[in-house]
């Protein structure tokens, strides 16, 4: 009932939403970032950091440091503290952080499955997997030809299962194909965890609607801009969008349609909350579209914070922690790769 959260959800979840809460002062703000910045060597970024929360993640790691022991590290935490709100969890708070990994477990499938048509080593592979997706017969998805077999032998016992019915078909695997599964499980994926979301109800139920429409409707105009100029078919393209969003249905009929990059301005200019998003891109550029939809992503789930009693909190941390992670991966390359000329491109401040 909504308004009358207040009432009972310290009950089960008051003190895994103060300890989210407390995670989220511990995110690196402007300041940080701008010390960051200005750092010559990798030794540098790991010193700055030992003074955060990362500090007992890197404190003895060995010199010559290198870019990927840093996101391992930072990611490390991220997945400790994910475990340790799981472990607390009671339904549906549990149902729900199980949720959030889904997108993982979609995406580390799709990395196996790509780099085993292009014959590249399992273990190899498996390292780099994320580690919120891994799930007990991840290494056997190498054996699978096609999309029958891959559900067949694999995925029938894990959380995706559900969302391969669309995905069912017996052709080969090819990175077109790939591609289209990747998007059909994601469409699936978020319906599904819209659907759950709504059944909470409540300032739950606000607050996801928001930032998973969101999610939508930046997957749809990927979808538009990634499939320009392939085979894809209109219908085809129409398929992969999620049936829910500020987009849908009208702003996905004329998405579906576009040819160039400036007629998918011309649609989203339409709808009010995505104008400032695309007044930053001059005509025929989508280089910056991806900073963009992070910064206002970024925003929306600040914002979730305003508010109490509801499981959106837990989302909007998970996501500002990955953000975080993106950010600090691309100092470190920068300052590895002596680009300090590039190194504010696509760093997205947090607070």
């Amino acid at each position: 009932m909504y308004g009358f959260e207040a009432m009972t959800f310290n009950i089960h979840g008051g003190y895994l939403e103060a300890i989210v809460r407390g995670h989220r002062s511990g995110l690196l703000t402007a300041a940080d970032y701008n010390n960051l910045c200005q750092c010559e060597t990798l030794d540098d970024i790991k010193m700055h950091l030992t003074a955060t929360e990362y500090g007992p993640y890197l404190q003895n790691e060995p010199s010559p440091l290198h870019t990927t022991t840093i996101v391992e590290k930072c990611t490390l935490k991220l997945v400790d503290e994910y475990k340790h709100m799981l472990c607390q969890a009671t339904e549906p708070l549990s149902t729900f952080l199980e949720y959030i990994t889904y997108g993982h477990m979609i995406d580390n499938v799709v990395l196996i499955v790509t780099g085993t048509l292009h014959e590249r080593d399992v273990q190899e592979l498996l390292e780099k997997c994320h580690p919120l997706g891994m799930f007990d017969s991840i290494a056997t998805l190498a054996v699978a030809q096609n999309m029958r077999e891959l559900y067949r032998l694999v995925l029938v016992d894990t959380p995706l299962a559900p969302y391969f019915s669309e995905c069912i078909t017996s052709e080969d695997l090819d990175d077109m194909n790939i591609e289209i599964m990747r998007n059909t499980l994601y469409k699936a994926y978020l319906e599904d965890f819209y659907k759950f979301c709504q059944k909470l109800g409540g300032a739950t139920a606000e607050i996801m609607s928001d930032l998973l429409a969101f999610e939508a409707d930046r997957r749809a105009v990927n979808i538009t801009i990634n499939s320009i100029g392939t085979e894809l078919t209109r219908d085809d393209r129409r398929k992969l969008y999620s049936s829910f969003g500020l987009l849908y249905p009208y702003g996905h009929e004329e998405l579906a349609v576009c040819e160039d990059i400036d007629q998918v301005r011309g649609v989203m200019e339409k709808y009010p909350p995505y104008q400032p998003i695309f007044s930053k891109l001059s005509y025929g550029e989508s280089q910056m579209l991806d900073k963009a939809f992070y910064e206002e992503e970024v925003k929306r789930l600040c914002l979730s914070f305003e508010q109490q009693f509801h499981y959106g909190v837990f989302f909007a941390y998970m996501r500002l922690k990955e953000q975080e992670i993106r950010n600090l991966m691309w100092i470190s390359e920068c300052v590895a790769q002596n680009q300090k000329s590039r190194v504010h491109d696509s760093v997205v401040f947090i607070f």
